[in-house]
């Protein structure tokens, strides 16, 4: 797993147009980063990616474009992903929102 503890996500704002980063927690599991919002769908980044799943993500000082989407609780995945940010971060509550590199 990387040690790094932040990754860069870039969206598009739906409303606006503009293109808008932050700064998140992240881990990584099969090949995809996953996120977690603690503002869950209302934050905006969020749905800007609910919008318009194109995105671009910085890790490592790479970086990739890629998509995102929304990982719902009941998905498999929520509870490994849940369990590597607890160890990671001690932290594990929020929407899941997955986001895939494109090749």
């Amino acid at each position: 797993m990387s040690g790094d503890q932040f990754l860069y996500i870039s969206t598009t704002g739906w409303k606006t147009g503009r293109q808008h980063t932050i700064e998140i927690w992240f881990v990584k599991y099969k090949e995809r980063y996953y996120v977690m919002s603690e503002g869950n769908k209302r934050a905006h980044w969020v749905q800007n990616i609910i919008h318009n799943s194109n995105v671009s993500i910085k890790v490592s000082n790479k970086s990739f474009a890629g998509t995102g989407q929304v990982i719902e609780s009941e998905e498999p995945v929520a509870a490994e992903v849940r369990k590597l940010m607890k160890a990671k971060y001690g932290w594990d509550e929020g929407l899941i929102v997955e986001l895939a590199v494109v090749n």
